[in-house]
């Protein structure tokens, strides 16, 4: 009984971690393959600026300095932007990689959880009184 509850534990295991695995990677496709729309234009990362209430915390000293490392920081956002579509490829195989390790890793603790029930299963039985031959 005890082994049918293990092995369908680990199989339960075995399809959340798929269907999160594949969640995340459809998510990661998807911002992958859109990052490439928010490249196409550069008044999107001009208009990036510190958000008001933000704002009314700190110095106006302060808030002009951080928009202008926002605004510098513009072409090199723009260039990994345009660089990202490009890895979607990599991103399927990387999915696929993390999925495999963590599949070999829950088999693994389920072989463990096997091997634990049958050495307590061993070791509640108790030594057997065999019965030996008086001469």
């Amino acid at each position: 009984m005890f082994y049918a509850i293990s092995w369908f534990l680990s199989f339960m295991l075995l399809a959340l971690w798929s269907m999160v695995c594949w969640g995340v990677h459809a998510v990661t496709l998807w911002a992958v393959s859109s990052a490439g729309v928010l490249s196409a234009g550069t008044s999107a990362m001009n208009a990036v600026l510190l958000p008001e209430w933000v704002r009314a915390w700190m110095p106006p000293q302060l808030a002009r300095e951080l928009e202008s490392v926002i605004a510098s920081a513009g072409p090199v956002v723009q260039g990994a932007l345009e660089a990202v579509p490009a890895l979607s490829g990599t991103v399927s195989v990387l999915a696929w990689a993390l999925w495999g390790l963590g599949a070999a890793v829950l088999l693994a603790l389920a072989i463990g959880a096997h091997v634990l029930i049958a050495l307590w299963k061993r070791r509640s039985a108790g030594p057997r009184a065999t019965a030996v031959p008086v001469r």
